[in-house]
């Protein structure tokens, strides 16, 4: 009977994600970010995913593009979480408009290691992203589910007291490599309006 129950919930679970097939070209991203694709990517659609926009190439499991467009004083760039059974708060990361790049990255650290995976900085630099004086930073992420090490890179920006960011991952061997190129050049086509 559980066994039936768990089946059910999956499936109900299941038909509330959805994927959307995002073209080439000029695309937006909220109300004031715009990327250029130089081919299509799979935006992924699904309740509590968070504030920013989820694409893929090859599957969530393997590769994850997240796109932050206007995140705004005191949010959090991460979704909502419930305590767990102990009935403990899980920790906030919540961007501050007053943050330097090493503290949002700093931010995106703690996000990413809410379940335990293991992150480690490898460079942080300032670069040109969404028309403006931003950053960049490489990192790598030891996901604690599998022990996979992925490496990532980011870009950011604050404008008018707002978060603009873009971060990549996938596995080390031969997923990131694979788009490393498209993920740079959808980077520094990034244009933030009023910048």
């Amino acid at each position: 009977m559980k066994i039936i129950v768990v089946v059910a919930l999956l499936l109900a679970l299941a038909g509330c994600v959805s994927v959307t097939k995002v073209d080439s070209g000029d695309r937006p991203v909220g109300d004031r970010l715009t990327v250029n694709l130089d081919g299509p990517w799979n935006q992924i659609n699904a309740p509590n995913l968070g504030p920013a926009q989820t694409w893929t190439m090859e599957g969530l499991p393997v590769d994850q593009l997240l796109l932050y467009s206007g995140i705004k004083n005191e949010q959090a760039i991460h979704a909502e979480r419930v305590g767990a059974a102990s009935g403990a708060t899980p920790k906030v990361f919540a961007f501050r408009s007053t943050m330097q790049p090493d503290e949002i990255v700093t931010l995106f650290e703690g996000m990413l290691t809410r379940d335990g995976s293991r992150f480690e900085l490898v460079k942080l630099e300032p670069a040109p992203f969404g028309g403006g004086k931003g950053f960049r930073f490489d990192y790598t992420l030891t996901r604690k589910i599998d022990n996979v090490q992925l490496t990532g890179l980011g870009y950011g920006i604050v404008s008018k007291g707002e978060l603009f960011a873009i971060l990549y991952q996938a596995p080390k061997l031969a997923f990131f490599a694979r788009q490393s190129a498209r993920v740079e050049q959808l980077c520094r086509s990034a244009r933030v309006k009023n910048i």
